[in-house]
């Protein structure tokens, strides 16, 4: 595949993540899918991606995550995404819901192969969304 063709298939996986059809993922992940959360925190298959990722979008009443940039180079693409939830209404890790809402930005780095998403890693600041939802 091109790097247009990767870029094109992570502005679909996001905009499917952005409406909350988890049922897709496969059609986007490879079948060695690797999700890392954070740095040394492997969730292999589409199954740890929908497992880690899916709590934190239902935590809140309705949500956004906006596809704001696109870089990319040889099979990798860079996307920089908006996450924004209103009413934070469901235990979310170790927070309890306050309904507050949450903005935050969000790093991902995918790396494609063989036509699919093989990996993701994902940066977000925890302290930040920690604060933001902490009662007050």
């Amino acid at each position: 595949m091109s790097i247009e063709d990767n870029k094109k298939l992570a502005q679909e996986f996001y905009a499917a993540l952005d409406r909350g059809e988890f049922d897709r993922m496969d059609e986007f992940c490879h079948k060695d899918f690797v999700f890392y959360s954070q740095v040394d925190t492997p969730k292999p298959g589409v199954s740890g991606l929908i497992d880690s990722e899916r709590p934190s979008f239902e935590a809140f009443e309705s949500y956004s995550f906006a596809l704001k940039q696109v870089v990319a180079e040889g099979d990798k693409v860079a996307a920089y995404l908006l996450f924004e939830g209103k009413n934070h209404i469901r235990q979310l890790g170790v927070m309890a819901p306050h309904n507050k809402d949450l903005r935050m930005s969000v790093f991902c780095l995918l790396t494609f192969k063989d036509g699919k998403i093989i990996e993701k890693r994902a940066h977000i600041d925890g302290a930040d969304a920690l604060a933001q939802l902490a009662a007050g």
